[in-house]
Parts: C-alpha cells; sequence; structure tokens
C-alpha cells in the first residue's frame, strides 16, 4: 500500500468505522469524537500515513518525542492506549500489530479523501508562524479543538507568559480545515482599534452562510472594543466562532471561560532519574531551549535539582522558562538560580522578532500591571508578602490601611483574580490565595519602587 502522508497531510483519512480528520487531529467514530492524547496521536497518524509499512520503534520515537531521550515503554504505554481506544479486541477488530524487533504495522484498509477525487483546498487565513514547537500542550489543544467544534466563544484565560496565544494559534491551525471561509487573527494589542482591524480582512458577515474562526488575540489590551466586536459578530454571523485570549474573561453572553494551566514541573521531595524529570513539561521545553542555546548541552542526573527548582521557581510559565534557558551558555544552572527572584523575573534575551512584551518576563509583566486600577496595584503590593497560600482574612491584616478599606478588599482581590494575578483555591472552609513566585517578586519591586503610589500603614 503506497504512502497517503503527502496527499493526506491536510485532509481526512478512513479506516474502519474511524474518519480521521487530521489537519484538526480529530478522530470521530461516527459522530463520536474519540478522546485521544497528542502522543497517541502523532502515533496514530504515522501508522495510518504508513498503512502497511512497518515503522521502527526509533522512528516512532523521534516523531513523538524529538529531542528527547525515552524509554522504549513509554512507546508500548501509548501503543496500548491506541488499542484500547480503537476498540481492538472487540469483534475481533485489529489495526495495530507489533513485529518483533523492527517496529509496529497499521494492518486495516486505510481510504483517502484526496484520492476519492475530492480536492484538498488551501484555507484562508492570515495566522502569523509558529517559529517553534510547541511542548507540553498536546492534551490540552486537543481538547480544546473538540470544545470549538461544539461552542462558539471561548475565552482562553491565565498570567502573562502561559502561552494563551501559541495554544490559541495552535488550535487555530488545527481548524483550518474546518472552516471554510478561513481562520482569521487579530491581536488586540497591536492596534488601536480591534473593530477597525476586523473590518479589514476579507470576511462578509452579511452572508448569512459565512463560516468562519476568528482568533481575538490579546483582549484585555482593548476589552470594551472586543466586547463590542464579539457581540456583533455572534449577533450577525450564527456560524462564525470566536476563540479569546485574555488575562480576563469578557462576560459577554454565550462565553465559555478556559483556563490555560502552567506546564508541568517536578516536586520538591522526590528524587527522580533523568527519563522521569524529562516527562515533566516544564522541564522539557527547558531540555529544548537550552540546546537550541548550546548545542551540546546535555540533562544530567547532577543537574535534576537545580532544573527542578528553577522551573518551580518560574511558576512552569513557559515565557519564562524559555527566557532562563536563553542564558544557558553565559551563566550555567549554577547561575541562573543564584539570581535573586527580581533577577529572574528581569531576564530578557528572547527573540528580538518578538512583540516588546515576550522579550522580557518583565515586560510582559509590565504589560499587565499597567491596566490595573491604583486600587489593585496598592492591594497586590501588600499581598506581596506571602510566600505561601493565604486567606483574605490574612490579607485583611496587612492590606487594610488608609488607602485600602475593608469593604474595598475583597472587592479587589476579586478583580486580581478575575484578571489571573491570583490563583483561588476553594478549601473546605475559606477559599485560599496564591501569587505566582514571579508575579510576587514583580510586586515586591514595584512597592519598593520611587515612583509607585505607596499603602497607608498597616
Amino acid at each position: 500500500m503506497g504512502s497517503l502522508s503527502n496527499i493526506n497531510s491536510d485532509g481526512v483519512l478512513l479506516f474502519g468505522s474511524y474518519t480521521f480528520h487530521v489537519r484538526q487531529r480529530l478522530i470521530l467514530d461516527g459522530d463520536r469524537p474519540l478522546n485521544l492524547g497528542g502522543r497517541a496521536l502523532d502515533i496514530l497518524q504515522l501508522l495510518v500515513e504508513r498503512a502497511g509499512e512497518v515503522v521502527s520503534k526509533d522512528e516512532l520515537i523521534a516523531r513523538v518525542w524529538p529531542g528527547t531521550v525515552v524509554e522504549a515503554i513509554n512507546l508500548r504505554v501509548h501503543i496500548a492506549a491506541l488499542r484500547r481506544a480503537l476498540g481492538e479486541g472487540r469483534a475481533e477488530l485489529r489495526y495495530i500489530t507489533h513485529v518483533p524487533r523492527q517496529g509496529y504495522r497499521f494492518i486495516a484498509p486505510v481510504k483517502g479523501l484526496a484520492t476519492l477525487g475530492e480536492p484538498v483546498l488551501k484555507p484562508l487565513q492570515n495566522l502569523p508562524g509558529r517559529l517553534t514547537t510547541l511542548v507540553g500542550r498536546d492534551s490540552y489543544v486537543a481538547s480544546l479543538v473538540r470544545h470549538m467544534l461544539g461552542k462558539r466563544l471561548i475565552t482562553l484565560v491565565g498570567p502573562g507568559g502561559v502561552g494563551k496565544s501559541t495554544v490559541a494559534l495552535r488550535t487555530a491551525e488545527l481548524l483550518m480545515q474546518h472552516y471554510q471561509d478561513g481562520v482569521w487573527h487579530v491581536d488586540a494589542g497591536a492596534t488601536e482599534d480591534p473593530v477597525e482591524a476586523f473590518e479589514q480582512m476579507p470576511l462578509r458577515l452579511e452572508h448569512a452562510q459565512c463560516h468562519a474562526l476568528l482568533v481575538l488575540d490579546n483582549a484585555e489590551h482593548r476589552l470594551q472594543r472586543c466586547c463590542e466586536l464579539v457581540e456583533h459578530v455572534l449577533r450577525v454571523a450564527p456560524r462564525v466562532s470566536i476563540l479569546i485570549t485574555s488575562r480576563e474573561p469578557l462576560q459577554v453572553a454565550g462565553e465559555t471561560v478556559l483556563a490555560v494551566p502552567t506546564l508541568t514541573v517536578p516536586p520538591s521531595e522526590n528524587s527522580l532519574t533523568v527519563d522521569q524529570a524529562v516527562g515533566y513539561s516544564a522541564v522539557q521545553l527547558f531540555v529544548m531551549r537550552a540546546r537550541a542555546r548550546q548545542q551540546d548541552w546535555v540533562l544530567r542526573e547532577q543537574d535534576l535539582d537545580a532544573v527542578g527548582e528553577l522551573c518551580r521557581r518560574l511558576d512552569g510559565l513557559p515565557l519564562a522558562i524559555e527566557l532562563a534557558a536563553c542564558h544557558i551558555d553565559t551563566l550555567g544552572l549554577i547561575g541562573l538560580l543564584a539570581q535573586p527572584e527580581h533577577g529572574l523575573q528581569g531576564l530578557a534575551q528572547g527573540r528580538r522578532t518578538a512583540v516588546e512584551r515576550h522579550q522580557s518576563l518583565k515586560a510582559t509583566l509590565d504589560w499587565s500591571y499597567q491596566h490595573l486600577s491604583p486600587m489593585e496595584k496598592l492591594v497586590l503590593q501588600r499581598l506581596s508578602v506571602f510566600r505561601q497560600p493565604f486567606t483574605l482574612a490574612a490579607l485583611t491584616r496587612v492590606a487594610v490601611c488608609s488607602s485600602v478599606l475593608p469593604t474595598l478588599l475583597a472587592t479587589t482581590v476579586e478583580r486580581l483574580v478575575l484578571k489571573s494575578f491570583l490563583t483561588m483555591e476553594q478549601g473546605d472552609r475559606a477559599p485560599r490565595y496564591c501569587l505566582f513566585n514571579t508575579s510576587r517578586a514583580y510586586a515586591r519591586a514595584m512597592r519598593e519602587a520611587p515612583d509607585e503610589p505607596r499603602p497607608g500603614p498597616a
């Protein structure tokens, strides 16, 4: 059987009762989406595209874990999960066979829609190109793709540097073939008026059947105009979906809010092997970016504590980890850890072509901080004394002053949670709040800055 990879990299593959939308990374069993993680999908795609051929274990590992040393057992675990998801063993169904000492073969007949006479059309889009590999987001992106197919308005929220835009753009890439009128990107942080920027696009909402996806990026910087744009599009174009990134929800009708999580970091108390450590996405990202900076850099057993501590100190924030890895050749791990918190928070040396707010973590925090009200800034400065999760009662003891009255404190804390400066954990009793290490260092620096407004005495 010939390879299907060339004609179907943007199309649809059919096998058994399944329809594999390659570009969308979506597998349907009839009308039911199959719940598969990103790595399992990578394995399945390579096997299906090479149906009938033996694909070696080394080739599969290189495809699924590029630039990472992993054990063969990881591949076997994902193959087993694939077989279960595809229903192997029921009614004698067989899809994937193991060829001893060689690899795996996909044995079911596979058809591609391009071979059945349906052309694969180049999608309409204006998405900015991604220059780096997305790390640790496969499952989240796959889940988001499924959400977008069933909802019209989703807002991704999270702190600066967590990767909201990167996740949204990757999701939009995978959905391009689904929208016949294209996928369109508006960066509200890079334009004076997102409504005007949208109106300049070759998208005609007056056509009742207009079927498109709008990615509205960094909406918090032009919040009111973004709300107006979203409400207009939802009202006049029933087949247009909208994916938003913002530090805070827009709070418009029909909005589904999803938090973008930080990358996973290793626990401080556990002793890990190198293979176990790179299973944490924050460590994997650091290793990949460090190798890109210094090609002979290798993660050694003796480095694990330092890398884990660095990833925890940087809160698992992708931007912070990437910026730290950029200094591996000049500071080394010991030098990075020797930096005080405010020094790590100020590290800069990102891509010269990146927007200014992504060239250092401080620039990202500056970008967000300047949009806070004076009251929010004062409370944020006050709560920078907490290194552990705290309750509102504890915050009241240190934050209430002549400028921050008790009646305003709870409302202000709620707004800081809404704007992703604080995270909230609902405990057995009172909620507990937490500030990221990087944000706490920044808030403390702002408290000490001579030109910042000062809280009165507690």
